[in-house]
């Protein structure tokens, strides 16, 4: 029987796997497989999943921030940042990639903001459960929503105030 852990970003009852899967996202390695196999499935029939994909990646950036540092305050305002675009705002996929592209080249510094607790009552391990696309795509939808949700209660005004921020230097 294998061991098991409970990842340190998420909270999910995973496989303990020695190993540390990603130098700035807190994740438990066991959980950075189970990311690692849901990315899979998206990429193996990518033209099905390519509009969920950014969903997925941020939402798992954001429920495993990591510890307070330059590139980990960076990844989660990013994503955050998508999430609220996507979310939030109703923006395509495709130009919430120009926006955070555009964010990228501001060379701004971001604050990091603490995690919020819980960090969602979804993970990964949830959207690994579908057995079909349209199931996996509620799933992600579903996690996203309720990740961002719990950051977005918490940091409103930060998150906000980064999509105003961006929305007029940048363009």
């Amino acid at each position: 029987m294998n061991d098991k852990t409970i990842c340190y970003g998420c909270g999910a009852l995973v496989d303990n796997i020695p190993g540390k899967p990603h130098r700035y996202i807190g994740a438990a390695q066991g959980c950075w497989n189970l990311y690692c196999e849901v990315l899979a499935k998206e990429y193996v029939d990518h033209k099905a999943f390519v509009h969920i994909n950014k969903l997925t990646v941020d939402t798992y950036a954001i429920q495993h921030p990591g510890q307070s540092a330059r590139q980990s305050a960076q990844s989660v305002n990013v994503h955050l940042l998508s999430l609220y675009a996507v979310l939030v705002v109703h923006l395509s996929g495709e130009v919430t990639a120009k926006l955070v592209s555009e964010m990228l080249q501001l060379n701004l510094a971001f604050e990091w903001l603490d995690p919020p607790v819980p960090n969602g009552n979804m993970t990964v391990a949830d959207v690994l459960r579908t057995v079909d696309m349209e199931g996996h795509e509620k799933a992600v939808r579903a996690w996203a929503d309720d990740v961002f949700g719990c950051w977005f209660a918490k940091h409103r005004q930060a998150i906000e105030s980064l999509y105003d921020r961006l929305k007029f230097k940048g363009r």
